[in-house]
């Protein structure tokens, strides 16, 4: 454990100077704090408007720091030749994936953190007010992107990062809408295609799980009990992605 917690530190550190970040990080400011241009458009709605450009923008640009900083995590190690240092030293390859996994997770729970701040403190300044739903909305959001950024892990355990990147950005876009695998129209029936796609809708997580924002828009109370339901259908998920990337990292040749 004591070798996984430095292994994040480390990962924290070096995430946090990436200037992607806060570019990223600024487009996300710029989205929030430019959320009241619409709710100006409509008349007695700025506050849900606002309330649902925050979420969006948190979840957005959330996805894009998990993939640009996540799908290169472990090639970089590799490319700069620095993991060949690391892996000679009394360490399972495992800790270190899960390491680096650990320090993501930090890097995201700040980031997220820091959106939701600014996006509380400017629904306050709006002269509206935070409510419990909203901060489930954002509990949601962050636990999908730990479930992105697991798959993210795997696919830098995997491949290279463009494609990795290109591969998280797709099942982060599919994974809203997998809904379309299942319901399809008549003219698959008894086709190949229907069957894959149906097999699609139970591979692929289904991220609509941890989307909540209309409620959080509107107001509309959101059981403890979907919350909970929710985080343990994202924890399974990464678990299983996590344990996947143990594996593909194990059984490569450095």
């Amino acid at each position: 454990m004591t070798r996984i917690i430095t292994v994040a530190g480390n990962t924290f550190r070096e995430s946090v100077r990436d200037k992607v970040l806060y570019v990223l990080l600024l487009f996300a400011a710029a989205a929030i704090l430019g959320s009241k241009a619409l709710g100006w458009i409509s008349v007695g709605q700025d506050l849900k408007i606002v309330k649902d450009i925050c979420l969006a923008a948190m979840s957005v640009f959330g996805a894009l720091i998990a993939i640009f900083i996540g799908a290169s995590l472990l090639y970089k190690e590799m490319d700069k030749k620095t993991l060949y240092t690391i892996v000679s030293q009394p360490m399972h390859r495992y800790e270190f994936v899960l390491g680096k996994y650990a320090g993501l997770m930090l890097l995201l729970a700040v980031a997220v953190g820091a959106m939701a701040l600014v996006s509380s403190v400017y629904l306050l300044f709006l002269g509206g007010r935070p409510d419990t739903v909203f901060f489930q909305a954002v509990l949601l959001i962050y636990w999908k992107l730990l479930l992105v950024t697991a798959l993210a892990v795997l696919l830098s355990a995997a491949t290279s990062p463009i494609l990795g990147a290109i591969i998280v950005f797709c099942a982060y876009v599919f994974g809203h809408a997998t809904g379309v695998f299942r319901d399809l129209p008549p003219q698959f029936d008894g086709t190949a295609a229907k069957a894959v796609l149906e097999a699609a809708y139970y591979v692929i997580p289904n991220l609509s799980n941890f989307n909540i924002q209309a409620e959080a828009a509107n107001g509309i109370a959101v059981s403890w009990v979907y919350v909970a339901w929710a985080l343990a259908y994202g924890a399974a998920y990464t678990a299983a992605l996590l344990w996947l990337a143990c594996l593909a990292f194990e059984g490569r040749d450095l």
